[in-house]
C-alpha cells in the first residue's frame, strides 16, 4: 500500500524561506501522518480500490519525492561486484518525480533519481537563481 502525504508552498514562499524550511514542511507532514491517518486510506481503499496512474493522481506542477533511507539498496550483492547506480523501474519514472537512496559512498550520503521531461530539464538547467544556490 502507498500513501502520499502533501507539503504545500509556493515558489515565492520557497525562496523567501529556503531549502530548510521546505524540507521542515515535508518532515511536519510525515511526522503528522499516523497510525489514525494510515488505516482510514486503507479502510477507504478497501472498500473502493484502485491502482494509482500518476498521470491522473498528481498534479503536473509538483515535485513528488519517494523512497527511504532505510532501504539498503546497494547492500544487494549478485557476485557482480556493488552496483555502480541504483534506479527505480519504468513505473516509478514521471516527470516531476524524485527517488532517494542511501548514497553508493555511504556515510550519511544520497543518491538521487530526478526524472523530468527534456523541456522542463532544460528550464531547470538554464535556472541562473538555482545553480547560485547550489554552487554557494
Amino acid at each position: 500500500m502507498i500513501q502520499t502525504v502533501k507539503a504545500i508552498t509556493t515558489a515565492g514562499e520557497l525562496l523567501d524561506h529556503g531549502v530548510g524550511w521546505a524540507a521542515l514542511q515535508l518532515h511536519e507532514a510525515v511526522a503528522s501522518h499516523g497510525d489514525k491517518n494510515i488505516k482510514e486510506v486503507m479502510e477507504a481503499w478497501m472498500k473502493s480500490p484502485f491502482v494509482v496512474n500518476p498521470s491522473v493522481h498528481f498534479d503536473k506542477n509538483s515535485v513528488h519525492m519517494g523512497s527511504s533511507p532505510r532501504f539498503d539498496m546497494y547492500g544487494n550483492e549478485f557476485g557482480l561486484g556493488k552496483a555502480m547506480a541504483v534506479l527505480s523501474g519504468y513505473a516509478n519514472k514521471f516527470d516531476g518525480k524524485v527517488t532517494s537512496y542511501p548514497g553508493r559512498e555511504g556515510r550519511g550520503s544520497i543518491d538521487l533519481e530526478v526524472c523530468l521531461l527534456p523541456e522542463n530539464m532544460a528550464a531547470f538547467e538554464s535556472d541562473e537563481e538555482f545553480i547560485s544556490i547550489v554552487n554557494e
